[in-house]
């Protein structure tokens, strides 16, 4: 016998689901608004505090005054245990006055700390997550390029079309694959044009394009090199290119110890072997694509190289 509809379960459920997802949210908010709170009632009770305090010394000097008016009557061990219990008493009517606003207060940096170790604990397994689905894309990626080839590898990621180019020599139309430039690029990849960005050469000099871009790739080395990590929106911001969230977290990592990463960077629009343009790469007219061989997110990396510093 159900004495629960499967209705009201779900809708239960759901609202306890929604409330976890945004439990930081609302942690954070309750943590505001307990500390403004919590100063509100501070300076509400700083206002009586001058009552309290006038109240406290004159029953300290009412007892000095008993003693001096009657010392066979009141002795000096009868004054010294009054004192004590208007010391008592007097310490209590300001904790009194005090206390909604301590405890108040203590109750938001609970829910602020707490806050903060939620989100704390979803990046991490949200790193640890990305770290794992990086790592399994490049061995996948890896398993193209040996059976299938580099510019096959590149094909796959990118997206292709046919594109025809007049020979200048013979003046015959020869068809050639190049990157589609209708697909916005994968990955981290960004292109560098005059669209994108105000460093860019338009022709008939977009040639120093290429020598811009191999000097900034070497800057980024070099910076690499010097601190020990570098940030894809660093990269970004030599190039001339607008940042984005994904470049605030990944990059390089430059130590002997780095088994993620290459230990350089690389815009990976030249080959390997030859160091030569990529024609495939440098498919869109007045347009560079470029491919950054990032580590992956560093923030952990990061802190992983300074212990071993």
């Amino acid at each position: 016998m159900k004495f629960v509809p499967d209705s009201l379960g779900r809708s239960v459920s759901g609202l306890v689901l929604r409330s976890r997802k945004h439990s930081p949210s609302l942690l954070l908010g309750a943590g505001v608004v307990s500390m403004v709170g919590s100063t509100v009632l501070a300076c509400r009770a700083t206002l009586k505090l001058e009552e309290v305090v006038a109240k406290f010394q004159n029953d300290q000097r009412a007892a000095i005054g008993v003693r001096e008016l009657h010392p066979e009557e009141y002795s000096e061990q009868d004054r010294k245990r009054d004192v004590a219990v208007i010391y008592a008493r007097g310490a209590g009517d300001i904790v009194k006055l005090y206390g909604p606003a301590v405890l108040l207060g203590g109750i938001g940096i609970v829910c602020l700390t707490k806050s903060h170790s939620i989100l704390t604990q979803r990046n991490t397994a949200l790193t640890a997550a990305y770290i794992a689905v990086d790592k399994a894309f490049d061995r996948y990626r890896e398993r193209v390029v040996e059976k299938y080839g580099e510019e096959e590898d590149r094909y796959f990621r990118y997206g292709e079309e046919q594109i025809d180019i007049i020979d200048d020599e013979t003046g015959k139309i020869v068809s050639t694959v190049r990157a589609d430039v209708s697909l916005k690029p994968s990955g981290y990849a960004r292109w560098f044009d005059e669209e994108s960005s105000r460093n860019y050469t338009a022709p008939p000099m977009d040639e120093y394009n290429w020598i811009f871009i191999r000097n900034q790739q070497n800057w980024a080395n070099d910076m690499l090199r010097a601190r020990g990590h570098l940030f894809l929106n660093e990269a970004y911001s030599f190039l001339g290119l607008e940042h984005t969230s994904a470049g605030a977290i990944v990059g390089w990592i430059y130590d002997r110890h780095n088994d993620r990463g290459d230990n350089y960077v690389d815009f990976g629009c030249w080959g390997k072997d030859d160091g030569q343009p990529l024609d495939f790469f440098n498919g869109r007219e007045h347009g560079i694509l470029l491919d950054f061989n990032v580590d992956g997110p560093i923030w952990d990396l990061i802190d992983d190289r300074r212990g071993q510093s």
